[in-house]
């Protein structure tokens, strides 16, 4: 079953109508986002771009998909959460929402947390501990003890670079295309493929 085209057009006017009027000659005012697995990859970096926008309206498909005819006119981009196939778009949907609000000013507490975060930096986050200190016979590293903030910064960048270079070697090749690691990181990732 594929969704028609004129019901989604008039669903997407009468969205369109029931918004306030954008400023005229705004950028990116009024931006249709269908969520979609034939979209482009959803990435950190877009989804910052996608924060900053004035206004969005996301399309939630369903079935096997919407009329082309709609989506040739109406959609400005199609969105993928990932390469598989779920019923329908409304849980992308939701994760995008959720993505973009937490970008937002005043979505979470501390808003420097938001630049730590996996993917933030172009890398994955680093491992996080929480008391107590020795749990099940595990300690929490010494240095996240120290006080010493320099070397704590130091330890959580070079984590982050091993928990990536193991898990998602793709980023680091990425990290190195786009100029994100210094000769400190190199030296490391050096390290940890010499160490296997």
């Amino acid at each position: 079953m594929v969704m028609m085209a004129q019901p989604l057009a008039d669903t997407l006017a009468a969205v369109a109508a029931a918004q306030p009027p954008q400023a005229s000659g705004s950028a990116g005012a009024r931006t249709v986002l269908c969520l979609s697995p034939q979209g482009t990859p959803l990435t950190h970096r877009r989804v910052t771009e996608l924060a900053a926008m004035q206004s969005l309206t996301l399309i939630a498909g369903r079935y096997e998909g919407m009329d082309q005819r709609f989506l040739d006119r109406h959609v400005d981009e199609q969105i993928a959460v990932g390469d598989f196939v779920v019923s329908g778009g409304e849980l992308p949907a939701m994760m995008l929402i959720d993505a973009i609000v937490r970008l937002l000013p005043g979505a979470v507490n501390d808003p420097a947390s938001v630049l730590e975060d996996s993917f933030a930096n172009g890398l994955l986050d680093c491992p996080h501990y929480t008391r107590p200190e020795s749990w099940q016979g595990e300690s929490v590293p010494p240095v996240l003890l120290s006080g010493d903030h320099a070397r704590i910064a130091a330890w959580r960048r070079e984590r982050a670079l091993e928990a990536t270079a193991r898990r998602r070697p793709d980023l680091i090749a990425r990290a190195r295309a786009e100029r994100r690691l210094d000769s400190d990181d190199e030296r490391f990732l050096q390290r940890l493929t010499r160490a296997g």
